[in-house]
Order: structure tokens, then sequence, then C-alpha cells
């Protein structure tokens, strides 16, 4: 439904992007990943047009995006949700009228607008706090309403950038376990990027992997983290086994299985991990 093709975005001397290209299909999840400073927050901010780019093209289901302007930008936003590390949820609004701004500003009414709202809350389980103030919730709920707001839109394709990055431990499993369950559903496609290694391994259909702005790699998520032939790919599978006992993940198996301590760290119930896997 994306198609991405050599973009190019410079900062000054620095090359954020450095000839971009990928496609993402409909209902697909796809990680981004990479160091710090690689250019995953630019290529998003790029697809979604808040930045322009030097050169290269971008179509969604065909149709190109890079000269549009005025009221067909905003049509074209509208397919795409954006979920920020920081959300900055207006305090004096409380949950339910923090999602339902997108709807009303995109011409729904504020019946229409609230039913919308409504159930995106109950999707990322706050319903129960649709009447709360911002400021009196913890980091992951008002991380959980800005998801909401995303959903409300009822998008094509989601945005995520770096959802848990803002969050401590106790908080990321929670804003986990909705992009897992969203990602399971297969509704809407996520480009997501994040520096969650169990994620991209176990829920992400492709990785692509980025370094100094370029595309290093892009395919199965085994494959391309744990055993491509890059010094990337390598950095990041030890990494892997470092932190999350990887070793041995892809020796003598054709068919890779994601080790327990990682399941654990999703929270996947486990009937709808095997039926998954």
């Amino acid at each position: 439904m994306l198609q991405v093709y050599k973009l190019e975005k410079r900062f000054g001397r620095r090359v954020a992007l450095d000839g971009v290209s990928f496609h993402v299909e409909r209902g697909e999840t796809l990680a981004v990943m990479g160091p710090s400073g690689c250019g995953k927050s630019t290529l998003l901010r790029a697809i979604h047009r808040l930045i322009r780019v030097d050169s290269g093209e971008i179509w969604l289901d065909g149709d190109p995006v890079m000269d549009l302007e005025g009221d067909k930008l905003l049509r074209y936003r509208r397919r795409l949700g954006f979920v920020f590390q920081h959300q900055n949820l207006i305090r004096h609004l409380n949950a339910i009228e923090n999602v339902m701004l997108g709807p009303v500003l995109a011409g729904v009414s504020q019946r229409s607008a609230r039913r919308l709202a409504a159930r995106a809350l109950e999707q990322v389980g706050l319903l129960s706090k649709a009447y709360d103030a911002p400021m009196s919730m913890s980091g992951g709920e008002r991380q959980r309403v800005g998801i909401a707001r995303a959903l409300a839109m009822e998008p094509e394709l989601i945005l995520w950038d770096e959802p848990t990055a803002a969050l401590d431990s106790i908080l990321v499993d929670e804003v986990l376990s909705i992009m897992v369950t969203l990602a399971k559903q297969r509704n809407t496609a996520m480009i997501v990027v994040t520096h969650e290694m169990p994620f991209a391994l176990e829920v992400a259909d492709r990785v692509l992997l980025m370094e100094r702005g370029a595309v290093q790699a892009v395919g199965d998520p085994h494959d391309v983290l744990l055993g491509g032939a890059t010094e990337l790919s390598r950095k990041f599978r030890r990494l892997y086994e470092v932190r999350y006992g990887g070793k041995g993940l892809l020796e003598g198996r054709k068919e890779p299985t994601i080790p327990r301590n990682v399941e654990e760290r999703l929270s996947v119930p486990t009937a709808r991990r095997n039926a998954a896997l």
C-alpha cells in the first residue's frame, strides 16, 4: 500500500536520509531499527509530510503524495496515524476530548467523534478513564491516550516513533501489549521505529535496518537482526545475546522459535502466541 523510493534529506552537512527505498503491504507490521541518529524518526516525518525531503517519491495505493498541498494533503494525513514519543496532550481537555480532537478537526460531528473516541479508548483499555485529566494519569496511560488519538482517525497506516522510549520499564509492557494486539488484528499497517528487539522478532513481519541514513537490510526479522552478515547485524546479535539470552537462537532450526524470556517480556497469552507462530 505504501511505496517509498530513494528519499534524500540533508540538514546542512548532515545526511539524514540517503536514498531510502522500501514498501509496506496492507496490514503488515514493519519494524524500523538502527542506531540513534540514523534517520529513523526523520523517515516517519517524511512519510507523514511533516518535513520536506530534498528528493525522492512516496506513493500510497499507487497515488503520489509528495506534491500534495492544502485539502489534498490533509486528506492524505487523515489516512495515517502518528504515535509520538511524547504525546503532548492538551492539559485542559480530558482523555476523551483529547482523542476526539482529531476527528472533529477532520470535519466529523461531535456525536460521531465522541463515539469514535470512546471506541478507541476501549481498544487501549482506558474507557473507564475517559473523563480523567491527562495530568492525573501515569505516563503509560497518557501514551495509551496518544495511541487512542491515532486510532480514532481510523487510519490505514500507523507510524510509531519509539512509543516506549520515554517510559520506564514498568510501563513499557502495557504499551507493547497494545501494539502486539493491533499487529495481530492486521486491520491497519504499521511502521514502528523501535529499539525493542523482542517486539521486532516476535511481532514484526519484516525489519528495515538503517545506519547513517541508509537502508542496510530489509527482510525477515530473524534473518536481518540475528543472521545478517553486516557489522550492524552482528552488533544486534551480540546485544540480543547479552540482553535477552538469545545465543544459539537460529542454530539448527529451520523455523526459529522465540525464547521464553522474550515471550514473557511481551506478556502475550500462550494460546494467541502459539496461534500466531
